[in-house]
């Protein structure tokens, strides 16, 4: 599921009100953007056609609700991005993630944490793929 600069507007809106109108997205997104309620309709049914958002009438109101998570959509994106820009190696985006950025003290212990938890969790296998000395 690859997802327009504007599709990523729609999808935030109806994850966070999930089932959602087009007029519940157009009052999310509508005073950032200029969109008309028709523009965004469209791309909802665009949505529905990529299989993105799933559509049930209620009350004569069409309802949409996302068929991915955010979660799924984001780990879509990023594998994307380090696949183009990276050559499909997360050591290189995530140095240069925190390369870009100021980490706070708070942020790098909750780094180290993940790291921690993700090393944990495969029984060691990242302090092996260490290189040695």
């Amino acid at each position: 599921m690859k997802l327009t600069e504007a599709e990523w507007k729609i999808m935030n809106a109806v994850w966070d009100r999930s089932p959602a109108s087009v007029r519940d997205v157009l009052d999310a997104v509508g005073n950032g953007t200029g969109w008309a309620y028709t523009t965004v309709k469209t791309m909802m049914n665009r949505l529905v056609e990529k299989g993105v958002l799933k559509v049930r009438t209620r009350a004569n109101t069409n309802l949409y609700d996302p068929l991915a998570s955010h979660e799924e959509a984001l780990r879509v994106e990023v594998s994307t991005l380090a696949d183009r820009a990276f050559d499909g190696m997360f050591g290189p985006l995530v140095h240069f993630l925190l390369s870009e950025r100021k980490l706070s003290k708070k942020d790098r212990a909750e780094l180290r944490q993940m790291l921690d938890d993700l090393e944990a969790e495969s029984g060691g296998g990242a302090a092996d793929d260490r290189p040695t000395e």
